[in-house]
């Protein structure tokens, strides 16, 4: 456990962020988690534990930590941002009957021929979301 919260420590610290308890719970909170939560998700969780967070600092801190690569938003749904602390490449599955999402390795899938898209785009990069039944429903 200790090791663990040494590791988040240096982490922030090696991306150049001031280690504040709230910033260290929504990463610590993030990190442990697969199911992509959103904002809130992570707030109700913090506050089961500790109710001191508020809804804007958990707002600052995903930003703090997006805006320096440890997490990136997630939008699979229209109107909902999600977060993930898996910043390697990869791929989404989301259940249309239960709501859960799934990460997919990013070789499972067929490399997009991104260069015969429209010369009007610049592409910067592309994720795939695949949607579907999963196996508990």
């Amino acid at each position: 456990m200790q090791q663990q919260a040494n590791h988040i420590v240096q982490t922030l610290k090696s991306k150049g962020l001031r280690v504040t308890p709230q910033r260290f719970a929504v990463y610590a909170n993030l990190l442990e988690r697969s199911d992509h939560p959103t904002a809130d998700d992570i707030l109700m969780d913090l506050n089961q534990t500790a109710p001191t967070s508020s809804q804007a600092t958990v707002y600052s801190s995903l930003q703090a930590l997006r805006d320096v690569s440890l997490v990136r938003e997630v939008l699979l749904e229209e109107g909902v941002c999600r977060y993930d602390a898996n910043v390697e490449p990869h791929h989404h599955f989301r259940c249309r009957c239960c709501g859960a999402i799934a990460d997919i390795p990013w070789d499972a899938l067929s490399d997009v021929d991104v260069h015969s898209l429209s010369t009007k785009w610049k592409v910067e990069g592309y994720e795939v979301t695949v949607h579907g039944v999963c196996d508990r429903c």
